[in-house]
């Protein structure tokens, strides 16, 4: 039947869409920075159009069913224009960064057509040379919808677009038919695929009481677990994120800067201390942020903020898959702590205290849960999730490739990543790592934050306190602290980051791109 290739959106996808209004766009993204001369737009077409058998939910838009019965379906785009989804232009002279990264607020001040595929690709020309270079430059600034895409799957345009080398690799199509749309569903499919997923759902309720059955100690500790965790969530509500400039009404409007970092520094920092990257990244923002509220003369005395931070739950068998698997931990940002091997300390150990109280299984059952749940339950559930009483900012932190990437022969310098501002949340802080780089992007509400550049200012000096910490004025030994955390807590030389780093340099399958090296696959560290 023509409904059986229908995919509804997950609860986590719908999620993203219910929180959406008109001054929290729900969009995610990034801006990446390229050397050389910018290629022609024909070229960069072509280049996309060889792809987008890779990333088939990039044709495709949203269908919502009749009186409600069920969480939107994606169906085939029948009007599909590439024309329309990447755009071409170019900066006035001189070209500068600062007027890139303004296009860029502009870009993520307007909300994405609900009508048709949730993507925007921008080729932007004239940008000026590098300080200390000669050559010129150009950028492609990304942009999709979250419910489109997740940031850890390795499923989403600019992956598939990226080489590994600087000889762009054509996928092997050979067999492949080209792309027709499939028919646009009736209202009654629509419903008639809501029924056939509310008895899937039963279905799996029914396989998972069985297995429970089958393994009544594992099953009777993953409840425990469940339970533990959800009602960690529930006690924060009970005790609320504090009240903080960040935490305002925010309008549609957007600012945009960036931070380029060197991944080494906080490498040094995490191994001096025993703690993990993800734990230095949050002692840096929380060192900024804290700074910025001293600027506006706020009392941050034994003050602690709280970050969103997500996390991937996508399974190894679900690698390479659509659809958003994430889950999202709250952790701490001591921004009252000026010593900055103290406030790493701390965060080290609140962060510890997170995982052990089982947030991340908490929230996992509630995205579960969900998945069953009507629409106005999920709204009311992805209301609370993005409550400012349980965060005051994100912080996302996505663990890039080592390696040099490339699009069409031109060589990618850098690559910021854009996340996105929930209402009531006036800054989100998102880093990628990228070939020995740590590069920040930080989206902030235009009225609320137009003093963004001190806290990216603040960044760099925050990041630069603790290398001195553990390494003293002159990189001396001796200054490196005692570790933080127990030998348990402290990673091997190898471990994951080994085998990320591994990953991201092994080979690639023909027409892949990126998406398969595996670096997006990684959860953050934390």
């Amino acid at each position: 039947m023509a409904h059986q290739h229908l995919e509804r959106l997950t609860s986590t996808d719908a999620s993203f869409l219910h929180r959406e209004s008109a001054s929290a766009h729900m969009h995610v993204g990034g801006v990446l920075l390229f050397e050389g001369k910018a290629p022609p737009i024909e070229a960069v077409l072509d280049h996309i159009r060889s792809r987008l058998h890779l990333v088939p939910r990039y044709r495709q838009k949203l269908a919502f069913p009749p009186a409600g019965s069920g969480r939107p379906l994606w169906i085939d785009d029948q009007s599909f224009n590439l024309g329309y989804h990447v755009r071409h232009t170019a900066l006035p002279a001189p070209g500068s960064e600062a007027q890139l990264l303004a296009l860029t607020g502009r870009l993520a001040s307007q909300p994405l057509d609900r009508s048709k595929p949730l993507w925007e690709f921008w080729l932007v020309e004239g940008i000026e040379p590098a300080p200390g270079a000669s050559g010129e430059r150009f950028a492609m600034i990304a942009k999709s919808h979250h419910a489109l895409v997740d940031g850890i799957s390795g499923i989403d345009l600019a992956t598939v677009l990226l080489d590994l080398s600087p000889e762009p690799q054509r996928p092997d199509t050979s067999g492949l038919e080209p792309w027709r749309p499939r028919p646009t569903p009736t209202a009654a499919q629509m419903v008639a695929v809501g029924l056939r997923d509310g008895a899937g759902a039963l279905a799996g309720l029914a396989a998972r009481a069985l297995a429970a059955a089958a393994s009544p100690g594992r099953s009777a500790q993953g409840l425990r677990d469940s339970a533990e965790g959800v009602g960690g969530l529930l006690w924060q509500l009970l005790d609320p994120a504090p009240a903080t400039p960040l935490n305002v009404p925010i309008g549609p409007h957007r600012r945009f800067r960036v931070v380029r970092q060197q991944l080494s520094d906080y490498k040094a920092v995490k191994d001096a201390c025993g703690a993990t990257v993800n734990d230095v990244v949050l002692a840096v923002v929380a060192g900024a942020v804290g700074d910025w509220m001293r600027a506006r003369e706020i009392d941050t005395s034994d003050a602690t903020l709280r970050a969103l931070v997500p996390v991937s739950v996508r399974s190894a068998q679900e690698r390479g898959t659509l659809g958003n698997r994430l889950t999202v931990m709250r952790g701490p940002l001591p921004v009252g702590i000026r010593d900055p091997l103290a406030r790493l300390r701390a965060v080290a150990k609140a962060m510890d205290a997170v995982k052990r109280s089982k947030q991340a299984v908490g929230a996992s059952a509630l995205v579960a849960a969900g998945a069953a749940a009507p629409p106005a339950v999920l709204a009311q559930a992805s209301r609370l999730q993005f409550s400012t009483r349980l965060f005051n900012l994100l912080v996302t932190n996505v663990p890039g490739p080592q390696v040099p990437l490339y699009i069409l022969g031109r060589r990618l310098s850098d690559l910021f990543p854009l996340a996105f501002l929930p209402d009531g949340h006036a800054l989100a802080v998102a880093l990628m790592s990228y070939n020995g780089k740590v590069e920040y992007g930080l989206l902030g509400d235009y009225d609320a934050l137009a003093d963004i550049d001190l806290i990216a200012s603040g960044l760099d000096r925050s990041l630069a306190e603790l290398v001195r910490a553990v390494r003293g004025p002159a990189g001396a030994d001796s200054a490196t602290p005692a570790p933080l955390l127990p030998a348990s807590r402290r990673r091997a030389a190898g471990g994951p980051a080994a085998e990320m780093r591994a990953r991201a340099q092994r080979p690639k399958r023909a027409g892949l791109g990126v998406a398969q090296a595996g670096y997006r696959e990684a959860q953050p560290d934390i």
